[in-house]
């Protein structure tokens, strides 16, 4: 993938950029994602690929002027307008499908086709999530992976968890990135997003690991629920991270679109 980057009325946005084929827009989570990032790599085998970081995520700007909900919705509608697309199949995992959600459900007519795979945005009183934001770095591979030592070592990059070098770089790195993402996603990711799912119209696949402990499967439900026609694929032996535990099945799901 190719780090480029593109102009927006409020801020540079560095995408990455790569693949052939249909146009897919893809809007990461709040752990943000790296240049190398495999699924990426495996996405762009069939697609032509465009992620772009949230400000404040990578090493993209921050952006005071994205307060709420509705600046994030309008600043990723800018984002694809200067990137020169039209209708491309616009794919969010976790924040990302949130944005994504919201982005379907304020332009339905610009979005045919949508993957949310796992995505933040609702809350229920008798499920409540966890509070990423007071988590501590050993916890979050059980919280996001089905298989968590697969997953401490996927994030950690096979140092120890509680190696000082990692901790360093993950606590500075997160303290960014969550300032962001906690904008739409704290206290509760709970910005009124229920309310407005039946305005969708696109072709949509929601894409959910059984094994979710971040955002569980009956969420799933309620997206189902409230978004007219939309299919969901669950993937056995799949967290939160199911992007990275089974692409191949997330991929496979995202192609229905195609």
């Amino acid at each position: 993938m190719d780090l480029k980057t593109v102009a927006t009325p409020h801020v540079p946005v560095q995408y990455l950029e790569g693949g052939s084929g249909e146009p897919l827009v893809f809007l990461h989570g709040a752990g943000g994602m790296q240049p190398n990032d495999p699924f990426l790599e495996a996405l762009a085998q069939s697609f032509h690929v465009y992620a772009p970081f949230v400000p404040g995520y990578g090493e993209s700007e921050e952006c005071p002027e994205i307060r709420d909900m509705l600046d994030f919705t309008l600043h990723h509608w800018d984002v694809v307008a200067a990137l020169g697309l039209k209708d491309p199949i616009l794919v969010g995992a976790s924040m990302g499908g949130m944005i994504a959600a919201e982005m379907a459900a304020v332009a339905p007519n610009d979005v045919s086709r949508l993957a949310l795979i796992a995505p933040a945005g609702l809350w229920l009183d008798d499920h409540p999530l966890v509070d990423i934001f007071s988590t501590l770095p050993f916890e979050m591979p059980a919280i996001m992976f089905h298989d968590a030592e697969a997953g401490a070592a996927f994030m950690s990059a096979g140092l120890s968890m509680e190696d000082p070098k990692f901790l360093q770089n993950y606590l500075v790195r997160n303290a960014r990135q969550l300032g962001m993402a906690g904008r739409i996603l704290f206290p509760i990711p709970d910005r009124g997003l229920s309310q407005r799912l039946y305005r969708i119209r696109a072709k949509t696949v929601l894409i959910w690991g059984d094994s979710d402990r971040a955002i569980p499967p009956i969420y799933a439900q309620e997206f189902k629920r409230r978004i007219a026609g939309a299919q969901l694929v669950s993937v056995p032996e799949a967290g939160h991270a199911i992007a990275w535990e089974k692409p191949d099945a997330v991929i496979a799901a995202i192609k229905r679109l195609a």
